[in-house]
């Protein structure tokens, strides 16, 4: 294998999203550190094709000139930029690129830090899940300049669909927060409509099997609805907390600019009572046991 042009890059995050995507990278040619306090992470790292994973930005090989974030709040996010201002404050050639979920304003503010450091920021979340970030075909929403934009392309092509999509940071977490806001309506729904057909005393497997290809299917009804069916410890590919998190940033956002939200208010308000029921870091799906009886 050639070594990669880009020299060693470091992920921060990797997580069930973001071990996927960095193994994905690894194994395009680039030379991988994971960034993850998470108890095992160096050993999932490895076991993923990555060269390893420390546990703090700190320890990250100094070399790397490209670092990929795909940690879960804004408040890891500012951390995160604290830790890597602390240990090189001299950021000049380095590209950063925040995949992450968290928000226009999180990212304008953690860019503009980076930016003053001298270095180049792309603000590109992603959309299309796990499923999605295992297959290489997430779709990533790129906000920057051109040329920042451009540089980053072919790493992150690994992971999927790169689509530009203007100059300024924030732009890509603002579609990012339309994209969650329909995902945060769509899982619910699903389960809404997947307990509907169980009161109406039909299988809902069967159900689910007759719909989902259908008008009214969706990818998060496909995706989600089998899991729907299975049980509390099914798979966790995407935490209710996520939700709850992301739910909150489109509120925040549709607050912001005085747009209504009636239908992700209510969506969020299943999210919140999953979590109320101790479900926060079950799977996403699991927000069906809010139509049933506790």
């Amino acid at each position: 294998m050639n070594p990669s042009p880009f020299g060693p890059l470091v992920f921060v995050g990797i997580g069930a999203i973001g071990l996927p995507m960095a193994s994905r990278i690894a194994a395009a040619g680039h030379t991988v550190t994971g960034v993850d306090p998470a108890p095992g992470a160096a050993d999932r790292a490895k076991a993923a094709g990555l060269a390893g994973a420390v546990t703090a930005i700190g320890d990250a090989p100094g070399d790397a000139a490209t670092t990929i974030v795909m940690v879960a709040t804004p408040a890891q996010l500012a951390t995160l930029v604290d830790d890597a201002l602390s240990a090189r404050p001299d950021q000049g050639g380095r590209h950063w690129v925040i995949m992450s979920t968290v928000g226009p304003d999180a990212v304008r503010t953690q860019a503009e830090r980076l930016g003053a450091a001298g270095a180049h920021v792309v603000d590109a979340p992603v959309t299309g899940g796990v499923a999605r970030a295992r297959t290489g075909e997430l779709t990533i929403f790129a906000a920057g300049a051109a040329d920042d934009v451009a540089a980053v392309t072919p790493v992150l092509s690994a992971c999927g669909t790169v689509r530009g999509v203007g100059e300024r940071a924030g732009d890509g977490q603002a579609i990012k927060v339309v994209n969650q806001h329909l995902c945060s309506v769509h899982i619910v729904a699903a389960a809404e409509a997947l307990n509907l057909a169980s009161s109406l005393d039909l299988d809902p497997a069967q159900v689910l099997g007759l719909i989902e290809g259908g008008a009214a299917g969706s990818f998060m009804l496909a995706d989600r609805g089998p899991r729907m069916l299975g049980g509390t410890d099914v798979e966790v590919t995407s935490a209710v907390s996520i939700f709850v998190k992301d739910s909150g940033l489109v509120a925040d956002a549709a607050r912001a600019a005085d747009a209504p939200t009636p239908l992700l208010d209510l969506a969020r308000d299943r999210y919140l009572a999953a979590a109320d029921r101790g479900l926060a870091a079950r799977d996403d799906s699991r927000v069906i046991e809010t139509y049933q009886t506790p």
